[in-house]
């Protein structure tokens, strides 16, 4: 595990938690795309918000699951692991 979510992780997230296969790179490529066009949805978004607040122990901003890019994401998760907030 990094200090930092990387895309890498998050498609693995995505595969294990909703059974979505994305290629990390096509996603990093393409950071402002919605999760909705990898098929991801609201619900597994907030799986993924869990696996993660448990793999870090600490919860994540209440807005995580409302995140609507991958890039959106991953700013937000890595940001609150910087300053702990």
């Amino acid at each position: 595990m990094t200090a930092q979510l990387t895309y890498e992780e998050l498609a693995t997230l995505m595969k294990n938690g909703a059974g979505l296969t994305v290629d990390p790179l096509a996603m990093e490529s393409r950071p402002g795309s919605a999760f909705d066009e990898y098929g991801l949805d609201s619900l597994g978004l907030l799986g993924i918000v869990a696996v993660l607040e448990n793999r870090f122990g600490r919860p994540l901003p209440a807005d995580a699951d409302r995140c609507k890019t991958p890039g959106e994401f991953l700013d937000l998760v890595n940001n609150t692991l910087v300053t702990g907030a």
